[in-house]
Protein backbone atom coordinates (compact mmCIF):
# COMPACT_ATOMS: atom_id res chain seq x y z
CA UNK A 1 0.00 0.00 0.00
CA UNK A 2 0.94 3.05 -1.25
CA UNK A 3 1.15 6.33 1.49
CA UNK A 4 1.11 10.28 0.78
CA UNK A 5 3.27 12.01 1.66
CA UNK A 6 2.75 14.15 4.85
CA UNK A 7 2.17 13.82 8.65
CA UNK A 8 -0.26 12.06 10.57
CA UNK A 9 -0.05 12.90 14.17
CA UNK A 10 -1.51 10.41 16.78
CA UNK A 11 -2.20 9.90 20.21
CA UNK A 12 -3.74 7.98 22.22
CA UNK A 13 -6.32 8.62 25.20
CA UNK A 14 -7.90 7.79 28.56
CA UNK A 15 -10.06 10.15 30.88
CA UNK A 16 -8.20 13.37 29.62
CA UNK A 17 -11.27 15.80 29.90
CA UNK A 18 -9.06 17.98 32.15
CA UNK A 19 -5.78 18.10 29.76
CA UNK A 20 -7.50 17.61 26.40
CA UNK A 21 -8.53 21.29 25.47
CA UNK A 22 -4.83 22.33 26.71
CA UNK A 23 -3.23 19.50 24.23
CA UNK A 24 -5.50 20.63 21.34
CA UNK A 25 -5.19 24.35 22.12
CA UNK A 26 -0.91 23.65 21.38
CA UNK A 27 -1.61 21.59 18.44
CA UNK A 28 -3.61 23.99 16.47
CA UNK A 29 -0.93 26.72 17.29
CA UNK A 30 1.51 24.72 15.61
CA UNK A 31 4.00 26.67 13.12
CA UNK A 32 3.85 23.57 11.01
CA UNK A 33 0.38 21.74 10.77
CA UNK A 34 0.04 18.00 10.72
CA UNK A 35 -1.72 16.56 7.45
CA UNK A 36 -4.14 14.81 10.17
CA UNK A 37 -4.47 14.04 13.66
CA UNK A 38 -5.77 10.97 15.45
CA UNK A 39 -6.97 10.69 18.56
CA UNK A 40 -7.58 6.81 20.03
CA UNK A 41 -9.64 6.32 22.67
CA UNK A 42 -8.90 3.40 25.26
CA UNK A 43 -12.34 3.65 26.87
CA UNK A 44 -12.72 6.38 28.82
CA UNK A 45 -15.18 6.57 31.78
CA UNK A 46 -15.03 10.55 31.77
CA UNK A 47 -16.34 13.45 29.41
CA UNK A 48 -13.22 12.56 27.20
CA UNK A 49 -14.85 11.59 23.98
CA UNK A 50 -17.53 14.16 24.35
CA UNK A 51 -15.39 17.04 24.95
CA UNK A 52 -12.94 16.48 22.39
CA UNK A 53 -15.79 16.07 19.83
CA UNK A 54 -16.85 19.53 20.65
CA UNK A 55 -13.48 20.93 20.80
CA UNK A 56 -13.04 19.50 17.02
CA UNK A 57 -16.09 19.78 15.33
CA UNK A 58 -14.62 22.77 12.96
CA UNK A 59 -11.58 21.73 12.45
CA UNK A 60 -11.05 19.79 9.63
CA UNK A 61 -8.13 16.68 9.77
CA UNK A 62 -9.40 15.74 13.29
CA UNK A 63 -10.47 11.86 13.46
CA UNK A 64 -11.74 10.34 17.18
CA UNK A 65 -11.65 6.36 17.01
CA UNK A 66 -13.19 4.71 19.84
CA UNK A 67 -11.18 1.87 20.30
CA UNK A 68 -12.79 0.39 23.92
CA UNK A 69 -10.52 -0.88 26.56
CA UNK A 70 -7.00 -0.20 25.02
CA UNK A 71 -3.62 0.58 26.85
CA UNK A 72 -1.29 2.96 25.31
CA UNK A 73 0.40 0.59 23.12
CA UNK A 74 -2.65 -0.60 21.30
CA UNK A 75 -3.93 3.25 21.40
CA UNK A 76 -0.58 3.57 19.35
CA UNK A 77 -1.49 0.85 16.94
CA UNK A 78 -4.80 1.73 15.68
CA UNK A 79 -3.51 5.12 15.60
CA UNK A 80 -0.78 4.18 13.07
CA UNK A 81 -2.92 1.34 11.50
CA UNK A 82 -5.49 4.00 10.43
CA UNK A 83 -2.88 7.02 8.85
CA UNK A 84 -3.22 7.80 5.90
CA UNK A 85 0.80 9.71 5.13
CA UNK A 86 3.79 8.15 5.15
CA UNK A 87 5.58 9.72 8.11
CA UNK A 88 3.53 9.88 11.55
CA UNK A 89 4.28 11.85 14.39
CA UNK A 90 3.75 10.36 18.25
CA UNK A 91 2.86 12.28 21.46
CA UNK A 92 0.48 11.76 24.59
CA UNK A 93 -2.64 13.02 26.14
CA UNK A 94 -1.37 15.54 29.29
CA UNK A 95 1.75 17.01 26.65
CA UNK A 96 1.84 20.24 26.06
CA UNK A 97 3.86 20.97 22.64
CA UNK A 98 6.15 23.93 21.76
CA UNK A 99 4.43 25.96 18.96
CA UNK A 100 7.68 24.80 16.67
CA UNK A 101 7.72 20.96 18.29
CA UNK A 102 6.35 19.41 14.47
CA UNK A 103 7.99 22.23 12.98
CA UNK A 104 11.33 21.21 14.38
CA UNK A 105 10.80 17.71 13.91
CA UNK A 106 10.50 17.88 10.49
CA UNK A 107 13.46 20.29 10.01
CA UNK A 108 15.35 17.67 11.43
CA UNK A 109 14.25 15.18 9.29
CA UNK A 110 14.84 16.85 6.31
CA UNK A 111 18.59 17.34 7.05
CA UNK A 112 19.21 13.70 7.45
CA UNK A 113 17.06 12.30 4.60
CA UNK A 114 19.16 8.77 6.10
CA UNK A 115 16.99 8.98 9.07
CA UNK A 116 13.77 7.43 9.76
CA UNK A 117 13.34 8.32 12.97
CA UNK A 118 13.47 12.18 14.72
CA UNK A 119 13.63 11.93 18.25
CA UNK A 120 12.57 15.56 20.12
CA UNK A 121 12.99 16.37 23.17
CA UNK A 122 10.72 16.58 26.99
CA UNK A 123 10.92 18.97 29.99
CA UNK A 124 9.07 18.71 32.72
CA UNK A 125 6.36 21.68 33.85
CA UNK A 126 7.99 23.40 36.73
CA UNK A 127 5.29 25.12 38.73
CA UNK A 128 5.44 24.03 42.59
CA UNK A 129 8.33 23.23 44.91
CA UNK A 130 7.41 20.07 44.57
CA UNK A 131 8.18 19.69 40.93
CA UNK A 132 11.79 20.98 41.13
CA UNK A 133 12.13 17.75 43.79
CA UNK A 134 10.29 15.63 41.06
CA UNK A 135 12.55 16.77 38.40
CA UNK A 136 16.25 16.30 40.12
CA UNK A 137 15.06 13.02 41.50
CA UNK A 138 13.67 10.80 38.33
CA UNK A 139 14.06 13.17 34.84
CA UNK A 140 16.80 12.90 32.89
CA UNK A 141 18.93 15.72 33.15
CA UNK A 142 19.29 18.89 30.68
CA UNK A 143 21.75 18.12 27.76
CA UNK A 144 23.30 20.84 25.31
CA UNK A 145 22.68 20.54 21.82
CA UNK A 146 21.32 16.79 23.19
CA UNK A 147 17.98 15.59 23.63
CA UNK A 148 17.25 14.91 27.51
CA UNK A 149 16.59 11.15 26.16
CA UNK A 150 14.42 9.06 23.23
CA UNK A 151 10.79 9.34 23.99
CA UNK A 152 7.60 8.32 21.84
CA UNK A 153 5.60 11.25 23.19
CA UNK A 154 7.90 13.59 20.91
CA UNK A 155 8.87 11.87 17.97
CA UNK A 156 8.22 11.67 14.43
CA UNK A 157 8.98 8.35 12.68
CA UNK A 158 7.95 6.55 8.86
CA UNK A 159 5.21 4.38 8.83
CA UNK A 160 7.13 1.43 7.83
CA UNK A 161 9.12 2.08 10.94
CA UNK A 162 6.06 0.70 12.82
CA UNK A 163 4.96 -2.18 10.90
CA UNK A 164 8.40 -3.82 10.66
CA UNK A 165 8.82 -3.61 14.65
CA UNK A 166 5.23 -5.13 15.27
CA UNK A 167 3.89 -1.95 16.47
CA UNK A 168 3.88 -1.21 20.18
CA UNK A 169 3.17 -3.75 22.56
CA UNK A 170 -0.23 -3.85 24.33
CA UNK A 171 1.12 -2.78 27.76
CA UNK A 172 0.35 0.28 30.67
CA UNK A 173 3.98 0.78 30.15
CA UNK A 174 7.72 0.25 28.97
CA UNK A 175 5.60 -0.67 25.81
CA UNK A 176 7.53 2.65 24.57
CA UNK A 177 10.91 1.33 25.18
CA UNK A 178 10.48 -1.91 23.75
CA UNK A 179 9.28 -0.34 20.33
CA UNK A 180 11.83 2.04 20.35
CA UNK A 181 14.56 -1.11 20.74
CA UNK A 182 12.88 -3.02 18.07
CA UNK A 183 12.68 -0.13 15.57
CA UNK A 184 17.01 0.17 16.14
CA UNK A 185 18.10 -3.40 16.06
CA UNK A 186 16.11 -3.38 12.99
CA UNK A 187 18.53 -1.03 11.21
CA UNK A 188 16.49 2.68 11.40
CA UNK A 189 18.85 5.18 11.81
CA UNK A 190 17.67 7.72 14.07
CA UNK A 191 18.46 11.63 14.57
CA UNK A 192 18.17 13.89 17.31
CA UNK A 193 15.72 17.20 17.35
CA UNK A 194 16.66 19.01 20.49
CA UNK A 195 14.57 22.00 19.89
CA UNK A 196 11.21 20.11 19.03
CA UNK A 197 9.91 20.52 22.66
CA UNK A 198 7.26 18.29 24.43
CA UNK A 199 6.60 19.18 27.90
CA UNK A 200 4.43 17.43 30.58
CA UNK A 201 3.25 17.88 33.91
CA UNK A 202 4.76 15.90 37.04
CA UNK A 203 3.23 13.34 39.44
CA UNK A 204 1.89 16.13 42.22
CA UNK A 205 2.75 14.36 45.71
CA UNK A 206 4.37 11.29 47.53
CA UNK A 207 1.54 9.10 46.95
CA UNK A 208 1.07 9.57 43.20
CA UNK A 209 4.76 9.20 42.58
CA UNK A 210 5.09 5.85 44.16
CA UNK A 211 1.90 4.63 42.35
CA UNK A 212 3.53 5.56 39.03
CA UNK A 213 6.84 4.31 39.77
CA UNK A 214 4.60 0.81 41.35
CA UNK A 215 3.50 0.62 38.06
CA UNK A 216 5.98 1.21 35.72
CA UNK A 217 8.02 -1.29 37.80
CA UNK A 218 5.48 -3.95 37.39
CA UNK A 219 5.30 -3.82 33.80
CA UNK A 220 9.53 -3.67 33.16
CA UNK A 221 9.73 -6.36 34.91
CA UNK A 222 6.60 -8.20 32.65
CA UNK A 223 8.67 -6.65 29.66
CA UNK A 224 11.90 -8.36 31.19
CA UNK A 225 13.82 -5.15 31.44
CA UNK A 226 15.19 -5.64 34.84
CA UNK A 227 18.77 -5.37 33.80
CA UNK A 228 17.88 -1.76 32.93
CA UNK A 229 16.74 -0.86 36.09
CA UNK A 230 15.72 -3.14 38.77
CA UNK A 231 19.51 -4.86 39.23
CA UNK A 232 20.84 -1.81 39.34
CA UNK A 233 18.54 -0.88 42.35
CA UNK A 234 18.83 -4.38 43.55
CA UNK A 235 22.94 -3.98 43.20
CA UNK A 236 22.61 -0.61 45.76
CA UNK A 237 21.20 -2.20 48.67
CA UNK A 238 23.15 -5.81 48.18
CA UNK A 239 26.70 -3.39 48.84
CA UNK A 240 24.77 -2.24 52.17
CA UNK A 241 24.54 -5.57 53.67
CA UNK A 242 28.14 -6.12 54.70
CA UNK A 243 27.51 -2.90 56.48
CA UNK A 244 24.27 -3.77 58.38
CA UNK A 245 25.72 -7.15 59.47
CA UNK A 246 29.20 -5.19 60.77
CA UNK A 247 26.80 -2.74 63.08
CA UNK A 248 25.18 -5.48 64.14
CA UNK A 249 28.52 -7.94 65.06
CA UNK A 250 30.87 -5.38 64.98
CA UNK A 251 29.72 -2.15 66.19
CA UNK A 252 26.74 -0.06 65.93
CA UNK A 253 29.08 3.23 64.18
CA UNK A 254 29.33 0.84 60.78
CA UNK A 255 25.20 1.59 60.39
CA UNK A 256 26.35 5.27 59.50
CA UNK A 257 27.08 3.88 56.35
CA UNK A 258 23.05 3.93 55.58
CA UNK A 259 22.89 7.67 55.89
CA UNK A 260 26.07 8.62 53.71
CA UNK A 261 25.12 6.30 51.33
CA UNK A 262 21.38 7.62 50.33
CA UNK A 263 22.74 11.22 50.85
CA UNK A 264 25.56 10.15 48.30
CA UNK A 265 23.12 8.73 45.89
CA UNK A 266 20.72 12.36 46.47
CA UNK A 267 24.22 14.70 46.02
CA UNK A 268 24.83 12.62 42.85
CA UNK A 269 21.38 14.00 41.79
CA UNK A 270 21.78 16.86 42.42
CA UNK A 271 25.26 17.38 40.67
CA UNK A 272 24.15 16.00 37.48
CA UNK A 273 21.06 18.70 37.47
CA UNK A 274 23.98 21.55 38.03
CA UNK A 275 23.07 22.69 34.22
CA UNK A 276 19.07 22.69 34.65
CA UNK A 277 18.59 24.53 38.53
CA UNK A 278 20.24 27.65 39.88
CA UNK A 279 22.71 26.69 42.59
CA UNK A 280 20.32 28.60 45.22
CA UNK A 281 17.85 25.50 44.32
CA UNK A 282 20.59 22.69 44.76
CA UNK A 283 22.07 24.23 47.83
CA UNK A 284 18.60 24.24 49.52
CA UNK A 285 18.59 21.98 52.20
CA UNK A 286 15.08 21.50 51.93
CA UNK A 287 15.18 20.42 48.41
CA UNK A 288 18.44 17.97 49.42
CA UNK A 289 15.67 16.22 51.95
CA UNK A 290 12.69 16.06 49.20
CA UNK A 291 14.91 14.69 46.65
CA UNK A 292 16.47 11.86 49.49
CA UNK A 293 12.85 11.12 50.16
CA UNK A 294 11.79 10.77 47.28
CA UNK A 295 14.84 8.71 45.90
CA UNK A 296 13.88 5.72 48.76
CA UNK A 297 10.11 6.50 47.71
CA UNK A 298 11.10 4.84 44.44
CA UNK A 299 13.38 2.23 45.38
CA UNK A 300 10.55 1.07 46.98
CA UNK A 301 7.93 1.46 44.37
CA UNK A 302 10.89 -0.67 42.56
CA UNK A 303 10.99 -3.46 44.62
CA UNK A 304 6.82 -3.72 45.20
CA UNK A 305 5.92 -3.34 41.87
CA UNK A 306 8.80 -6.06 41.10
CA UNK A 307 7.16 -8.18 43.81
CA UNK A 308 3.89 -7.50 41.99
CA UNK A 309 4.83 -8.64 38.75
CA UNK A 310 6.41 -12.13 40.58
CA UNK A 311 3.82 -12.90 41.99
Amino acid sequence: MTFLPGISLVIPVYNEAATISSLIQTINAQTLLPDEIIFVDGGSTDNTISLLTSLIKDSPGYRVVEAGRAMPGKGRNIGAARALYNWIAFTDAGIILDKDWLKNLVLARDKHPEASIIYGNYAPVINRFFDVCSAITYVSPVQTNHIRGKSIVSCLLKKEVWEKAGGFPDWRAAEDLVFMERAENAGYIFVEAPDAMASWELRPGFAATFRKFDLYSKYNVWAGRQRYWHYGVARQYALLLPFLLLGFLHHPAWFLMLPLWICARTAKRMLIHRNGFSTKVLLNPVVFICVLILTLLIDLATFTGWIKAVF
